[in-house]
């Protein structure tokens, strides 16, 4: 097998992925993921404000990705570890794009296809309301956050959340996300 290099590098280009990864989500890498990612931001030219959204909202997207990593550590796909995910984050000159993908159980599709659902339903004021309720109501899952991440997520992106679930086999899905963060230069 020939690998071009440098016409996946052109690729990159072209889609303006700032940085990609694939494999199994670690806390180490979560940690040298969001370094990167910091210094990064750090490096240009935007409004700090848009630079902590794409942040936060980065260290949310990959949190999740590592706590349901677990999910799927018995699922093998063409000899891959299904508990690996995709993360990649891209920059054009109105907007941060950040995309996840991971596999979960099937039979947790439904669940959160109705939450994601409910999410993308709310205005800006419910989504804080229900982020509020959440927390004061100590409405935790066993992950230890409610689905507080994903509605934060819809809260600093200030859109919605693009999703996709693709049946792998009879017992996994793969799960697919996909944020826009608007970066309007005053």
């Amino acid at each position: 097998m020939s690998l071009d290099v440098f016409d996946f590098y052109n690729k990159m280009e072209r889609n303006e992925i700032m940085l990609s990864f694939k494999g199994d989500v670690t806390s180490d890498l979560l940690n040298s993921i969001l370094f990167i990612m910091e210094a990064k931001l750090d490096n240009m030219d935007e409004q700090p404000k848009v630079k902590r959204k794409v942040y936060n909202v980065l260290v949310e997207c990959l949190q999740n990705l590592y706590h349901h990593r677990d999910e799927a550590k018995s699922i093998s796909i063409k000899g891959e570890q299904g508990k690996e995910a995709v993360f990649m984050i891209g920059k054009t000159n109105d907007q941060f794009s950040i995309m996840t993908g991971n596999y979960l159980l099937s039979e947790k599709v439904d669940n959160l296809k109705g939450k994601l659902d409910n999410i993308n339903s709310l205005s800006k004021e419910d989504l804080r309301e229900l982020y509020r309720d959440i927390l004061n109501n100590n409405t935790y899952s066993d992950k230890g956050g409610g689905g507080l991440g994903i509605i934060d997520i819809a809260r600093k992106s200030g859109g919605k959340l693009n999703y996709d679930f693709i049946k792998v086999n009879n017992e996994y899905s793969f799960f697919s996300l996909f944020i826009k963060i608007e970066n309007k230069k005053k």
